[in-house]
């Protein structure tokens, strides 16, 4: 998987612990791997529960959560990644670096997934999950090592500040300002210009400014986790924030409509309320409380985040390639996906076409639980 560090594994140094991890930060973020793999891999894309699908344009289902908070989170762990090689006499040369190497990798992995099987890039999501994660780290990482707390919580704010105006006030040749529909946005037209059909719909070149600000949300709650204040005003602070989050978040989508396509600036604040809701109760209930017992299977999700989610992307994506010669209704031998196959004579049978479909998706998320348990037993743990 390109330049990687094998390292022990990651532990939490306790509450305001400075430069060591957080528990409840890793098992956050393993139930957002674990809910990626879940929505991602549906048995049957014809019968999927709304909760477990994308809203279609306005609004949100707990799918449109997840990328956001791993972006969040993403973001939260900076100051404790970063702090912590600091301490270890790093240069910030040295940690830019590694920012553009991190970066690299991340986009090539996903330049890998999004050109199997024939790596004809064309009309291909060139900027999908990987790659997106890859930019928006660069840009994030760049500005978080040459900026301070006050103008990295510039950043989040311009960033959301900006896009909402450049979606509503700027006006769309031929189409006006403020069109929010699928076709005529500024979302639409830069990518209209700038790729000219190459880059298949998702988010968008425009909305990496707000998903930018996403990240910066993030930031200063590492900051504020580091902070000297007490385990429970930390708490306290999550979850009035995260409140106050979903309340502005909600009010904001009254003129900018919350839409996971567009990566609405209301989008950004009522989704990093939620994650500081989410975050702080993961906080209250492990580094507290001392509630462990239930964190194990995130954990190992956690650890190996984007492992995780690469190797279970790449194994759907081979599933479906390879075929399986089957006997049709009437007789006649037919080829089908390894993956249908599967479905179809394990997971079909078993239930209505939506809890079959749900239930392949569980066992998937099981099956690679397994996989990386092995991984964290043997405390091999791929960091890129």
């Amino acid at each position: 998987m390109g330049t990687t560090e094998v390292e022990a594994a990651p532990s939490s140094a306790g509450v305001g612990s400075g430069t060591g991890r957080l528990i409840s930060l890793d098992v956050f973020r393993g139930i957002t791997i674990a809910g990626m793999i879940l929505v991602n891999n549906q048995g049957d894309w014809s019968h999927v529960y709304p909760a477990l699908a994308h809203a279609p344009w306005n609004g949100w289902t707990p799918t449109d959560l997840v990328f956001p908070f791993f972006l969040f989170i993403m973001g939260a762990a900076m100051p404790f990644s970063f702090a912590k090689r600091i301490a270890r006499g790093e240069k910030k040369s040295r940690l830019m670096r590694h920012v553009i190497t991190r970066a690299f990798i991340l986009i090539a992995l996903g330049m890998l997934l999004s050109g199997i099987p024939n790596f004809d890039y064309s009309h291909r999501l060139i900027l999908n999950v990987l790659q997106r994660i890859g930019v928006i780290y660069f840009i994030s990482g760049a500005l978080y090592l040459f900026t301070g707390v006050v103008a990295q919580a510039a950043v989040a704010v311009i960033g959301i500040v900006l896009y909402w105006i450049l979606m509503l006030v700027v006006p769309v040749p031929g189409y006006g300002a403020g069109v929010l529909t699928p076709i005529g946005n500024m979302w639409w037209y830069v990518d209209k210009v700038l790729l000219q059909g190459w880059h298949y719909h998702a988010e968008g070149i425009l909305s990496l400014i707000p998903s930018v600000s996403t990240v910066f949300l993030g930031v200063l709650t590492g900051h504020y986790l580091r902070s000297s204040r007490s385990g429970l005003e930390k708490v306290s602070g999550m979850m009035v924030f995260g409140s106050f989050g979903l309340v502005i978040g909600a009010i904001m989508a009254v003129w900018f409509p919350i839409n996971k396509l567009l990566w609405s600036s209301s989008y950004v604040v009522f989704t990093a309320g939620f994650a500081l809701e989410m975050l702080g109760v993961c906080y209250w209930l492990i580094d507290i409380k001392g509630f462990k017992s239930w964190t194990q299977p995130f954990l190992v999700f956690g650890s190996n985040a984007i492992t995780s989610f690469f190797l279970s992307t790449f194994a759907a994506l081979v599933m479906d390639l390879v075929g399986v010669s089957v006997i049709s209704a009437g007789g006649a031998v037919v080829r089908e996906s390894l993956k249908d196959y599967i479905y179809n004579t394990i997971f079909s049978p078993l239930a209505s076409s939506y809890n079959a479909s749900t239930l392949f998706s569980i066992v998937y998320v099981l099956i690679w639980y397994g996989v990386m348990y092995v991984f964290y037993k043997r405390k091999i743990f791929i960091k890129i």
